[in-house]
């Protein structure tokens, strides 16, 4: 007597546990993802193959945007002191001292340097302002800028020079810049970029390959 076939039936899955592990993940990545906000400046970096990064502390930031606008920011609070004060006495500009030092960055004449100070941060944004002044040969406000900045370091170590300019911005505003480095004697600097793989073949690809890091 054959034996008798039992009938088949498909496996049934409970998937209401998983869909709520499911949702409960994706709220927690929601309600903890802390996202980027708006940049004052904004600025477009090109690209390059360094690995080289750059400072967060101990720098003096000197930024370009695209439309050829100077602005400059800086992270030691007792500098900014320092800075502003050397201004009021060389250029005699009565500028808040306490403003000054919580200034997150500089992006207005010597002239209206006190007005700068006084807007609310709204009003602080690159497309708003006017910049530094650099385009005029004969007032490049920008070599002010850094022979105090460079003074207020004077028997410490000095700062990383930083150098973020947009890749449309043109290029008398870039010379500009470096002639305000070159009568202060600063020859050295690092350019923000924004970096990108070494096309594949290449010597510094090779040196990647091998643990070697590129520097800028």
């Amino acid at each position: 007597m054959g034996r008798a076939k039992l009938p088949r039936k498909s496996t049934n899955i409970d998937m209401t546990a998983m869909c709520d592990v499911a949702f409960l993940l994706l709220s927690f990545f929601i309600l903890t993802t802390k996202f980027k906000p708006s940049e004052a400046i904004e600025v477009k970096t090109p690209n390059s193959v360094s690995s080289k990064v750059a400072p967060s502390e101990n720098f003096v930031q000197v930024i370009l945007d695209k439309d050829g606008k100077v602005f400059i920011a800086m992270d030691k609070a007792d500098k900014k002191e320092l800075i502003a004060n050397a201004l009021n006495t060389t250029q005699n500009l009565g500028l808040d001292v306490n403003a000054f030092k919580n200034a997150e960055f500089f992006g207005a004449p010597l002239g209206s340097m006190a007005s700068f100070l006084k807007l609310a941060p709204e009003a602080k944004k690159g497309s708003l302002l006017p910049g530094i002044p650099v385009k005029d040969s004969a007032n490049n406000e920008l070599v002010t800028w850094m022979r105090v900045i460079k003074e207020a370091y004077t028997g410490e170590k000095e700062p990383a020079y930083l150098l973020k300019g947009d890749n449309f911005a043109k290029y008398p505003a870039f010379k500009a810049i470096i002639t305000a480095f070159k009568k202060n004697d600063i020859l050295k600097f690092q350019m923000i970029t924004n970096p990108e793989g070494a096309p594949v073949g290449t010597d510094l690809w090779k040196k990647g390959q091998a643990g070697e890091k590129s520097e800028e």
